[in-house]
């Protein structure tokens, strides 16, 4: 195919050489009806390309085929029989995913360390959670993705199970053996879906960890914002073998998805592609060279340790991707959170993630010398100066095993149920029915129909002593909790 060709930005291009006037949404008419106050901030490109697909780029029947056009390209740049583009996330997209496999009532095998999105579609999808549990890195407190034995002995113990959901990379950049996830999956034929939302430049260079498509998967989402260079809230579903039906998928997305599909996210995806395929190898492998650089000089300043292979060599995970910086601050006495908070206030540098123990920072093909060195001298800086920080109050960890909640209700019946909300100290031992995410990361500790323990809500609630947001517990400050009620 001809990856030269962008269809979606080329049709933006014979747009306004045309000189269209839409009588149609959006009110502001390609930024005729802008206040130049927010054009000086966004800049008024940004609405001269805001364009609706149908009636503008084109027609109402889209005879031209300029989005399916995009997504064929797509498809055929990162080895996929089919891609879909989607303009609402990943979080969204996931979603769609798991209804394309499993209804109503139905069992889906999860993997436990799921982002809130996950949990947010088991509760609106229905399904019956079968969830398998992460491999625990006990001296990091950090979950890695599960191994093949684990689905493989989950779908025996539950062979009416219609599928799995896997994340990886994490948050963190551990990666799954997907190939043996999936071949664990066909071997019960049933589809596997890849959450592989870290994950949008792995199929464009092979000193990166195996891209899901290449691994076997069946359903693979991605989120091109997050390290690849397209506009937020761009996501693709990328599809193959039969086990998934293109048009269940399409009328899954179509239920969930929005009418009035935004140009800017398509026409971003779309040029995002054509560069991977045309500079992508060179670009990571310059961003491959300058992550080992960031972490060998944070590996070399006092109080920092930076993960890297040795995750894998330790057998926690198949692989990591080298692009994610992960440095462990606990030996400068801080949190990662605290040390999150202080290099944005005193060095302007804003982390990609941050939990207790850790902040993470994500080095792409966009980042330059400049970057690169703000980002080291902050890092010297944090470990200069970590001293002067507040010291706050301690964060109870649990034991790994302590994080495995008995499943007591379906998540949809407990989140839907008649609820009550009573004093922490009287939860322990009452069934959850909100979810409740330390922010960050956004992995629920607790999600509906689950057991609350004694230990759990000790972590949680020094947590929120220490500064953890719980932005989606109905009582932030975890003083109560809302459980199902007792008849």
């Amino acid at each position: 195919m001809d990856h030269s060709r962008v269809p979606v930005l080329e049709a933006l291009e014979e747009f306004r050489r045309r000189g269209d006037i839409a009588y149609g949404p959006p009110g502001h008419k390609q930024g005729r009806g802008t206040d130049p106050r927010v054009a000086d901030v966004l800049g008024i490109d940004v609405f001269r390309s805001d364009v609706l697909s149908l009636n503008g780029l084109d027609d109402r029947r889209q005879s031209q085929g300029v989005l399916s056009q995009a997504q064929e390209l797509m498809a055929d740049a990162v080895g996929a029989e089919q891609a879909f583009f989607s303009t609402c996330g990943s979080s969204l997209s996931v979603k769609t995913a798991m209804l394309s496999v499993a209804g109503p009532g139905e069992k889906l095998l999860l993997s436990r360390n799921a982002h809130k999105a996950v949990i947010a579609a088991v509760i609106i999808n229905g399904v019956e959670p079968i969830w398998v549990h992460p491999k625990f890195d006990g001296e990091r407190h950090l979950a890695h993705p599960p191994e093949p034995d684990d689905v493989r002995r989950r779908l025996r113990e539950h062979p009416d199970a219609k599928g799995m959901l896997l994340i990886t990379p994490t948050d963190w950049g551990t990666c799954a053996d997907v190939a043996g996830v999936a071949e664990a999956c066909h071997d019960f034929d049933v589809p596997l879906i890849v959450d592989e939302a870290w994950g949008a430049h792995l199929p464009f260079h092979p000193g990166l960890p195996p891209w899901g498509m290449h691994a076997g998967a069946d359903l693979v989402v991605t989120s091109v914002h997050k390290m690849g260079g397209a506009v937020e809230q761009s996501s693709v579903f990328h599809l193959q073998y039969d086990r998934v039906a293109p048009e269940v998928l399409k009328q899954r997305e179509d239920l969930l998805g929005t009418t009035s599909a935004s140009s800017l996210v398509y026409a971003s995806l779309d040029g995002w592609r054509r560069q991977m395929v045309e500079q992508g190898h060179d670009l990571l492998d310059g961003a491959i060279v300058r992550a080992k650089r960031v972490r060998e000089l944070a590996d070399s300043l006092p109080g920092l340790r930076v993960m890297g292979q040795e995750v894998v060599d330790e057998g926690f995970a198949a692989s990591f991707d080298p692009l994610k910086i992960v440095i462990d601050v606990r030996e400068l006495g801080v949190s990662g959170m605290q040390a999150a908070e202080w290099l944005r206030a005193n060095c302007h540098i804003d982390v990609g993630g941050s939990d207790t123990c850790r902040i993470s920072a994500s080095i792409t093909y966009a980042d330059d010398d400049i970057t690169e060195k703000r980002l080291t001298d902050a890092l010297r800086t944090l470990t200069e100066r970590a001293d002067e920080m507040e010291k706050l109050p301690e964060v109870r960890l649990p034991q790994p095993g302590a994080l495995e909640l008995e499943q007591a209700m379906r998540p949809r019946d407990a989140f839907f149920a008649t609820v009550e909300h009573v004093a922490a100290e009287k939860a322990v031992g009452r069934i959850a029915a909100e979810t409740i995410s330390p922010y960050p990361p956004g992995v629920p500790v607790v999600a509906p129909g689950e057991v609350i323990t004694a230990e759990v809500l000790d972590y949680l609630r020094s947590g929120v002593e220490h500064g953890f947001l719980i932005s989606d517990a109905a009582d932030t400050t975890l003083k109560t909790l809302r459980v199902v009620a007792r008849d």
